[in-house]
């Protein structure tokens, strides 16, 4: 039986028209085996694995990954989107791409090529400005929008959402126990996510902004009709240094109870960004059958 170093597509998790070289990997593997049955270890490593807490929501499977545009300009986003093609179906854009003033004309180009939009402005103000911001978004049909105030906050951006999922941000991925105890909190993270969480959809949010570490007591806590979306996300072999302190991979943010996951800088800062997301869309395949 010979091995070889050999360069394969995941072919059975998506079309091998859309793939080709798109999602290839590089294995030790025995050249004997049909590739249809050839799989990264990474994915082998989720037999046996719990899945309770996997979400059951309707959701499209090739949706559940979310690609945070956060890039310079919108000339810079459009490259990104179109090198991506259709292994991103899902963009959040930040307070980056906000100040460049692109954001809403990019919102248009996107909306116009069937790509969901996830504003991620994280509203914050008197009650009635954020009423009113959310009041006016509604005209560019995005997908999702963030918030991270208090209850009056939340409560307005839901008087006027329309069609828009609220999401509340609990605490940003890029803080430690350090940092919120630097900020005069004197509960521990966990405790202060579900606190949020709770109090979120106590007033009526579609769910909340939380990194993968606390979804599973989310889940445990709260139950599943609501939306996790986790941030923070780094794959187990790319463990990049970098602002976010708590991070998870995607099998474990799904595995915890997430419904979908933010993902930013493993692929936009890949070799090649197009293989890099079809390679995770390839291990959200292997979870969600």
């Amino acid at each position: 039986m010979r091995l070889q170093n050999a360069t394969y597509a995941v072919d059975a998790l998506v079309s091998r028209n859309r793939l080709r070289c798109i999602a290839k990997q590089e294995f030790l593997i025995d050249t004997s085996t049909p590739p249809d049955k050839i799989k990264p270890f990474a994915l082998e490593r989720m037999k046996g694995s719990d899945r309770s807490l996997l979400s059951t929501k309707p959701i499209p499977r090739r949706e559940r990954l979310i690609l945070a545009l956060d890039v310079p300009t919108g000339e810079d986003a459009k490259r990104l989107v179109n090198e991506l093609g259709d292994s991103v179906l899902f963009y959040k854009l930040g307070l980056q791409l906000f100040m460049s003033g692109d954001y809403f004309p990019l919102i248009k180009w996107l909306t116009e090529r069937n790509k969901k939009v996830f504003v991620d402005l994280k509203f914050f103000d008197v009650p009635e400005t954020v009423k009113s911001a959310v009041a006016q978004l509604r005209q560019h049909h995005v997908s999702f929008a963030t918030v991270h105030g208090n209850e009056g906050m939340l409560r307005a951006a839901i008087e006027e959402k329309d069609g828009i999922k609220i999401l509340s941000v609990t605490v940003l991925t890029s803080l430690d126990q350090t940092d919120l105890q630097d900020l005069g909190f004197e509960c521990d993270v966990a405790t202060l996510v579900l606190s949020r969480a709770r109090r979120a959809l106590e007033v009526g949010c579609d769910g909340v902004i939380s990194s993968g570490l606390e979804a599973e007591t989310l889940r445990n806590e709260l139950g599943d009709n609501f939306l996790i979306v986790a941030p923070g996300i780094r794959p187990v072999e790319n463990r990049l240094q970098d602002d976010q302190k708590r991070i998870v991979t995607v099998q474990e943010a799904f595995l915890k109870g997430a419904d979908y996951v933010v993902i930013g800088r493993p692929i936009r800062s890949a070799s090649n960004a197009r293989c890099k997301a079809e390679e995770i869309q390839a291990e959200i395949a292997e979870l969600f059958g």
